[in-house]
């Protein structure tokens, strides 16, 4: 059975920087009209999330809160994404 989320809080810069960058993460990104989900690779987690913020390449429409689940490889981490989406179908990511 897949971990849960962790709980981090706002979605704000300060908040990222305290993410740990130890192992790869599946991410989710809540905002006002909707969630986005994404990965992150070791050692590239807070820029990546970073890339979410207003005004970023890839900012997150509305973006309030996210939350993250640490992966023991980067292959577990896509797998989950997928799943996610799959299930999910969050509103900021492609649906195939």
């Amino acid at each position: 059975m897949p971990k849960k989320f962790s709980f981090i809080g706002k979605f704000t810069k300060k908040n990222i920087e305290e993410v740990p960058a130890d192992k790869p993460i599946v991410y989710r990104i809540k905002g006002s009209s909707g969630d986005y989900v994404g990965i992150a690779k070791k050692g590239r987690v807070p820029e990546r999330l970073k890339e979410h913020l207003p005004g970023a390449k890839d900012a997150t429409p509305g973006a309030k809160s996210f939350s993250i689940k640490q992966m023991s490889s980067l292959e577990s981490a896509e797998k989950e994404e997928k799943r996610i989406i799959k299930n999910e179908h969050p509103k900021y990511n492609e649906q195939e």
